[in-house]
């Protein structure tokens, strides 16, 4: 259990090279034995609070090294650490604690705001908190300093004063107080909500052990690389495809609390950067730098873009920009399922890969049989890669984790040569006159269009036809106005009839998730209140 444990791997590389970085935060560097110390004192806390074996602890951070302290002194722990979006609405918090029910809640200074619109007072089990102070991550000295508590809180504690205070202390482990399986859960991680309230990702420390496996052979990853993360870390993508992976070979992890694409050209070139991963929007800001504010490139070994729909043209500006990017897809509970080399991205284009090694991938239709080359299919996975079940959802496990594959909802194609086209996801699919529409061909074709900056497509229903398509169409800033009726006449010379929209909305932004993904549901939302 101990070797597929990630704080132990932090430990191991602590006693074998306790002076090699393992995060610079701020132009600051946290060695590996410095972040060995820093767990076990962080776990030393969290025991002094009665945080036991599968309790869980809320985490609401920006990234930083507190927020990689407390994931590791979980695992070392065998609590569950359950990462929340920083930049949620006090509402939706409060949705994911009342879910979750942690007995610790950690919180940033930066999000007081929403944190002091909760009523943490009222929360079961009952609930302690602890604030860490902004920009303090490395401060060595315990400030003895007053905590402002949220609303209805009789005692916040300050991060800092608490781990400090246990110096270089250990936690006591025994078999009852720490993982010993590695099916126990590790951490309940929140999918995105694009189709409606977010759930719980139960993942076990087998799945972060081969997700790490799988990012390994897709990064090339070696005791040198180093990392930049921008991505934020209570996703998958800055968790367990760039943070997990980097410790687990002992490499550097450049951390960014949030992103600035400027601050990325300059801790490229700065720290020699050897490998990165961006969603297309980061990349899409990257390429809007001017030139003379750009740093040269030139370390970059490996870099990958996935976490949405990638486009040929996103692709190919990549390469003009510098950036020669292989893709990855996968999702929260899975992580990693699918990915491609820089030159398979370049010969099959629209493809986003094969499976990864330690996964069994396939494409089956909607009796449970798998579908032939060309077909559309659901993309199904079973192995080591999958999360355990939905946190207090068995109905949803069920219908999800049928007959021991994960059903993934998302559409595809595949190849003679294994290969593999996304077509949409199955919840998004709709049918008009018996026929199947998938929008994120509508949206290609839409966004294709000389002055479409964004498109976004839903069904919505026709007394005719059944469901027709909904385009929310985002322009391009400083272009001619943009008619429905043009860009009707635009979609019906490239797609047949009954897929071209028959309503067009023209807005200024679409809502999304915190890793750019649009919240479809919202957009069905906003049409139901605007005829109500």
């Amino acid at each position: 259990m101990r070797s597929i444990n990630c704080s132990w791997w932090v430990r191991r590389w602590g006693e074998l090279y306790p002076d090699k970085p393992a995060l610079i935060v701020d132009h600051r560097t946290i060695t590996y034995g410095e972040l060995s110390a820093r767990t076990n004192r962080t776990a030393s806390w969290l025991q002094d609070a009665g945080i036991e074996k599968g309790d869980r602890v809320a985490v609401l951070l920006e990234n930083c090294p507190e927020f990689i302290e407390l994931y590791l002194a979980c695992a070392r722990l065998g609590a569950i650490f359950v990462p929340l979006n920083f930049r949620l609405t006090a509402d939706e918090l409060d949705y994911l604690i009342r879910n979750s029910r942690p007995r610790l809640f950690v919180f940033g200074e930066s999000v007081r705001k929403a944190v002091d619109q909760l009523d943490i007072a009222a929360y079961q089990p009952p609930l302690q908190a602890a604030m860490v102070r902004s920009r303090d991550c490395v401060a060595d000295a315990p400030q003895q300093v007053e905590v402002a508590r949220p609303r209805g809180v009789n005692g916040c504690f300050d991060y800092h004063v608490e781990t400090q205070a246990r110096g270089g202390r250990r936690p006591v482990l025994t078999p009852s107080l720490a993982p010993s399986d590695p099916t126990e859960a590790h951490v309940i991680m929140y999918t995105s909500g694009t189709t409606g309230w977010p759930k719980g990702a139960v993942l076990t420390h087998a799945k972060t052990f081969f997700n790490c496996l799988n990012a390994d052979i897709f990064f090339e990853l070696s005791f040198h690389d180093v990392m930049l993360v921008v991505l934020p870390l209570f996703h998958s993508g800055g968790l367990f495809i760039q943070t997990s992976p980097c410790l687990y070979k002992g490499a550097t992890l450049i951390l960014h609390r949030s992103f600035d694409p400027v601050a990325a050209y300059e801790d490229i070139e700065r720290y020699r950067v050897t490998k990165f991963l961006g969603v297309p929007t980061v990349y899409r800001s990257l390429f809007k730098v001017e030139e003379e504010r750009r740093s040269e490139l030139t370390s970059l070994e490996v870099c990958a873009i996935g976490g949405e729909k990638v486009t040929p043209e996103t692709l190919a500006e990549c390469w003009d920009n510098g950036f020669p990017v292989r893709q990855v897809m996968g999702q929260t509970e899975t992580s990693i399922l699918l990915w491609s080399s820089e030159q398979e991205v370049r010969e099959r284009p629209g493809s986003v890969g094969r499976p990864v090694f330690h996964a069994d991938v396939d494409l089956w239709d909607e009796q449970s049989v798998p579908v032939a080359p060309g077909e559309v299919g659901e993309i199904m996975v079973r192995g080591s890669v999958l999360m355990k079940e939905y946190w207090q959802d068995p109905a949803e496990t069920e219908r999800v984790l049928r007959g021991g594959w994960l059903h993934t909802g998302d559409l595809a194609r595949r190849d003679e040569a294994g290969y593999y086209y996304l077509v949409d996801r199955a919840k998004d699919m709709y049918i008009s006159g018996g026929e199947n529409v998938y929008p994120a061909e509508v949206e290609r074709v839409l966004s294709q269009h000389p002055h479409v900056y964004e498109a976004a497509v839903i069904g919505v229903p026709d007394e005719t036809w059944g469901e027709v398509g909904h385009a929310f169409v985002i322009p391009k800033a400083g272009c001619p106005e943009l008619s429905a009726e043009e860009l009707t006449r635009w979609a019906r010379e490239r797609l047949a009839g009954y897929k071209v929209p028959r309503h067009v909305t023209f807005c200024d932004d679409l809502p999304r998730t915190a890793l750019g993904k649009v919240r479809k549901f919202l957009l069905k939302r906003r049409l139901e209140n605007e005829t109500t």
